[in-house]
Parts: structure tokens; C-alpha cells; sequence
């Protein structure tokens, strides 16, 4: 995942003028593309999902990640993302000094701008016209990040402060009414600022300007693409594995499939699949994944039944984080347990593969932040044991969901693999709200296949994200065959997302839910009410636990 040149300053020329001319720049090696350091925007992921979009890969760090975080780096651009702050406030974030001293070119986004400004020491200054929504700017140099751009352009503002002077050696790029350096540029250092957020569809040109960011003043290569990946992380894995043996878990999804692929291709027959029956499937689950997997892609595969555990691990718990702890917990326990079965044949397995993915790294809040806020801890990042006996392979760990299905693609994996809804490694427990039983687990099997086969008939099923039932702790009253009933209620659940850091509820056919509806009251014992949640993310999460 090489993209783009890291940059190192040589000279500088004095002109008879007096003036320094711009920087020589020179490619002395291979970066990792663009470098995103978080302030805590709501848009920090979609500044990453764009770069990526155009083919250069990106990764982001919170601004207070430890030192060594960014001198592992190599970047041939930095973005600073918006934030909800102030520069003036107390204990304000702050410039991370690789920033400046990478001598990469930087682009400062609202809260990012106003911090380089400030840093550098311009003026920053609270506004009496606050900018939110939509603004027009008129563009003042067409170099660099608006290159082929019109006079004026539709952006999307969100902030309260504004920069009244720029520092020396930036000149005005951009203005709006309210904003007289609505972009700023230092064209010797190849610092620039936007008030604006260009990462946004409110902004319609927004992508052409990271382009211009990325391809004319960072010189990246944009060759980000699922077949680099691919040669690369095959590459890793089998430098990293050598002759060892590694152990997968498998779930049938999308995320552990494309990761079992990878590490097939790295090792070969070193790799052994497990499935683990957890007894929080959904209904017919195994006998699906174990046929598609055998046949689709021809690697050993163990199932592992340890339903009994797991259900004894989750007797009495109600509490969401801690189900999905004593979950993650198991599950290596399990694997540990198949590892020392096949140890007399096969011999040691010293790595245990899996489908972690970018979001469930930055939800579980690992990514090294001392501020980081855990959302929920996800099964296999903040779930698992401190202590285990195995190292882990995690090759999709800075992938979003989409991208992971374009690297199944390019693996040739089927489509009946590739487009499968997610679900859950912790499965049916965080679907359960409370105590999770074998009766409740048969009562939530029961509604959600109704739900996902009605779906398919529809013709549906590709056109959201994911789909589901939840059972909720509570019981309402309700009239069936003229007699009064006190049941349990079912929430169903179907969103539309590209990358699952954001989604939308799905609009569904009216005449569709009527169907499920009627379908889960009077098949399944024990429920007389549905319901469908119609949150977006945020505020809420996809799972309700």
C-alpha cells in the first residue's frame, strides 16, 4: 500500500531580490499515502473514505497519539480534520511537532486551519456571524488546491471562530461574506487551509479539491488499489508467519471469508479454518456457512460446537459490554482448545487470524488516543484476554467494509459470500437485550429469519447495508383471538451504508413490513408487537449492543 513520495527539503536559493525561492523537493522513498490527524470532527472517517476513494491510501491518528505513532509514518501528505473546539480554549488540541517537521505538504480543515494559523502565528478570532450549512466562497488563487476551479464555488461551513490574519509567508486563497480567508496558502511550504469542509457531498467540487491536494501538491501515486493490497498484504503475512501455522476464525461473513482467502494464498495449507457453533446463531446459520465455505473456497475447515460454554458464560448477564467481553473471551478459549486438538498432527499454531476491520478499531477506541471514547467494545479488538497463546494476524485491520468487498472480489470469492449482510462475531447475545436464554435465542431465530426471507422475496436484500431482529426486554399488552395476551416485542432493524462508521434507516416498502409484521405475530410464540427503528448513525449504532 505504497502512495506517494515522502519529501525532504534540501536548499534553499537566495534570488537577487532578496526573496527564497520555493523549496527543491526531492522523492527519497515510498510513503503510505496521506497521514489524517484527528481533532475529533464528526467527518474525520470521510476524509479518509475520500483520499482512499481516489486511490491513495490514508490513515488516521488522533492528535495525541504517542510520538513514535507518527514517526512510523511516512507520509507524502498531512490533513488536520475539523474539531469541535477552540483554539483558545484550555488544554485545546494541539500540532503534534511531526507535522511541521516532516516537511510534508499539510492541509488544515476548519478546526485544522485555525490551529495552523494560530500555531504559526496568525490571528484566530471568535465570530459575531456564525457559519453553518451552506456558504458560497469566491476562489482568489487558482493554483494548487483550486486548480481549473470556477470564480465561485458552493461549500459546506460548520464553525465560530474564523482567521482575521494569516500568518506570515500565507496569502488569502479564498473568501466568503463572512470569512475574509475562507482558504489560506503558503505556497513555499506547501501549507494550505480550508474554513470549509471539502470532504463533504454539500460541497460538490470538495473531491476535485483533495485531488488537487493529493495529486499536484503531494505528488502521491494513487494506486490504492484491492490488487496492491492484495500483493502486499500476502506479502506481510508470509514474511510475518514464516513456517508457522495459523488458525482462522471463521463467521461465513464477508470480513473473516476475505481473511481466511488472504491468508490461504500467504501460507497455503498452514492455515485451518475453525467455525465456532456458539449457540447464538441465527437460524440454519452453520449448515450455510460450512456448505458455502467448503465449496467456494477449498480450504480445511473445523466446527468447533461450544454452545454449552458460551451460553453458561452468558447466564445472568445483561450488561451489553460485558456479554461481549466474556464472548471474546470464549471464543480464544475455544480456539485454544482446537489448537491443542490438532497439536499431535498438525503441531504447534502459533497465530490466530481474524476479520477485525477500521471501524471496529476506532469504535473500541484503539487507536491509541489518551482520549478516545470506547463506543462499545467490539469481540475481537477490546473483547479478548490479555493474556493468550497465540499472536494475532489481523490483515483487514485498516479496511472499511466496502473495501474488504472489493478485496473479496479480486480474490474471486462468490457473491453469495461478498454481499452476505454482516452479523455479528458476539451473534444473536447482542440481539437479545438482557438475559440471554435459550428461549429468547429460539423466539429471535424465529422473527429474524421471517424478516430476512421476506426481504429476499422483495428483491431487497442487496439494496440495504444490513438487516435484522432485536428482541427487547419489555412485554406489551395485546388482543389475539378475542383474548388479552402479555407478550415480548420485536424491533426490526434494516440500514443503508457504504462503510458502516455511518448509516441511514432504510426506507422500506409500507406493504413489505406489513407482511413481516404480520408473519412474526402470528408465527412466532410469544410476540405480539413490531416495531421499526428508524435511527440514523450517529446517534445511534447499527447493533443496539
Amino acid at each position: 500500500m505504497k502512495a506517494g513520495g515522502q519529501y525532504l527539503h534540501l536548499l534553499t536559493i537566495d534570488l537577487p531580490d532578496g526573496k527564497i525561492s520555493r523549496m527543491m523537493k526531492r522523492k527519497v522513498n515510498m510513503s503510505q499515502g496521506i497521514l489524517i490527524v484527528d481533532y475529533g470532527s464528526q467527518y474525520t472517517q470521510l476524509i479518509a473514505r475520500r483520499v482512499r476513494e481516489l486511490k491513495v491510501y490514508s490513515e488516521i491518528l488522533p492528535w495525541n497519539a504517542p510520538e513514535e505513532n507518527f514517526e512510523r509514518f511516512h507520509p507524502c501528505g498531512i490533513i488536520l480534520s475539523g474539531g469541535p473546539a477552540s483554539v483558545y480554549e484550555k488544554d485545546a488540541p494541539s500540532l503534534p511537532p511531526f507535522v511541521l517537521q516532516s516537511r510534508v505538504p499539510v492541509l488544515g480543515i476548519c478546526y485544522g486551519m485555525q490551529l495552523l494559523a494560530h500555531t504559526l502565528g496568525g490571528r484566530v478570532a471568535r465570530t459575531n456571524k456564525r457559519e453553518y450549512g451552506p456558504a458560497e466562497v469566491k476562489i482568489t488563487d487558482h493554483s494548487a488546491l483550486f486548480k481549473s476551479m470556477p470564480e465561485r464555488i458552493k461549500v459546506w461551513m460548520s464553525h465560530g471562530d474564523r482567521i482575521e490574519r494569516v500568518p506570515k509567508g500565507f496569502t488569502q486563497a479564498a473568501r466568503s461574506d463572512n470569512s475574509p480567508y475562507a482558504a489560506m496558502a503558503d505556497h513555499d511550504r506547501s501549507i494550505f487551509g480550508l474554513q470549509f469542509h471539502p470532504e463533504v457531498a454539500h460541497t460538490p467540487l470538495g473531491k476535485e479539491i483533495l485531488r488537487n491536494f493529493l495529486f499536484e501538491v503531494c505528488e502521491c501515486n494513487g494506486n490504492w488499489t484491492p490488487e496492491s493490497f492484495i500483493e502486499k498484504t500476502t506479502k506481510e503475512i508470509s514474511e510475518k508467519v514464516k513456517g508457522e501455522k495459523v488458525i482462522c476464525g471463521l463467521s461465513g461473513g464477508v470480513d473473516s471469508s476475505v481473511t481466511a482467502a488472504l491468508v490461504h494464498r500467504a501460507i497455503g495449507e498452514r492455515l485451518i479454518a475453525v467455525f465456532v457453533d456458539h449457540g447464538l446463531l441465527r437460524a440454519g446459520e452453520k449448515e450455510e456457512v460450512v456448505r458455502t465455505f467448503e465449496q467456494s473456497l477449498g480450504i480445511e475447515l473445523k466446527v468447533k460446537d461450544a454452545s454449552a460454554a458460551f451460553l453458561s458464560d452468558l447466564k445472568g448477564v445483561t450488561d451489553p459490554e460485558e456479554k461481549r467481553k466474556r464472548i471474546g473471551r470464549r471464543f480464544v478459549r475455544v480456539f485454544e482448545e482446537v489448537a491443542n486438538e490438532l497439536q499431535n498432527s498438525r503441531g504447534r499454531i502459533k497465530f490466530l487470524a481474524q476479520g477485525t476491520l477500521y471501524p471496529d478499531v476506532i469504535e473500541s477506541a484503539g487507536t491509541s488516543t489518551k482520549t478516545a471514547r470506547t463506543i462499545k467494545t467490539h469481540h475481537n479488538v477490546g473483547g479478548l484476554p490479555e493474556e493468550m497463546d497465540f499472536e494475532l494476524l489481523e490483515p483487514l485491520r485498516l479496511l472499511f467494509k466496502d473495501e474488504v468487498r472489493q478485496v473479496g472480489k479480486a480474490l474471486g470469492l462468490p457473491d453469495r459470500i461478498i454481499w452476505r449482510h454482516p452479523f455479528p462475531g458476539p451473534g444473536l447475545a447482542i440481539r437479545i437485550l438482557g438475559e440471554v436464554t435459550p428461549q429468547r435465542l429460539e423466539t429471535l431465530r424465529q422473527a429474524d429469519a421471517i424478516f430476512l426471507e421476506e426481504l429476499e422475496k422483495a428483491g431487497l436484500y442487496r439494496s440495504v447495508a444490513q438487516a435484522f431482529a432485536v428482541l427487547l426486554p419489555v412485554k406489551s399488552v395485546g388482543v389475539m383471538g378475542d383474548g388479552r395476551t402479555y407478550a415480548h416485542v420485536i424491533a426490526l432493524r434494516a440500514v443503508t451504508s457504504e462503510d458502516f462508521m455511518t448509516a441511514d434507516w432504510a426506507r422500506l416498502p409500507y406493504e413489505l413490513m406489513e407482511k413481516v409484521s404480520s408473519r412474526i405475530v402470528n408465527e412466532v410464540p410469544g410476540v405480539n408487537r413490531v416495531v421499526y427503528d428508524t435511527t440514523s448513525k450517529p446517534p445511534g449504532t447499527i447493533e443496539w449492543e
